[in-house]
């Protein structure tokens, strides 16, 4: 049995089949941005940042950890 890949024309509309196959194409805009965009959002790139939560050394939220 062969894998198909995409999408079904039976279970989806022509504007769901278009904006699918648009963002599948090299040459189209809307594959540049999702590239774009997973470039930006992929997890190696999201492990390397340190989020500044705003608290300076010293400071606390009020509770105590004994």
């Amino acid at each position: 049995m062969a894998k198909s890949k995409g999408v079904s024309g039976k279970t989806h509309t022509p504007a769901q089949l278009k904006d699918y196959a648009n963002q599948n194409n090299p040459n189209s805009k809307a594959y540049k941005a999702r590239k774009e965009n997973e470039a930006r959002t992929s997890s190696r790139n999201r492990k390397n940042k340190k989020y500044d939560i705003g608290i300076l050394d010293g400071e606390s939220y009020g509770w105590c950890d004994d």
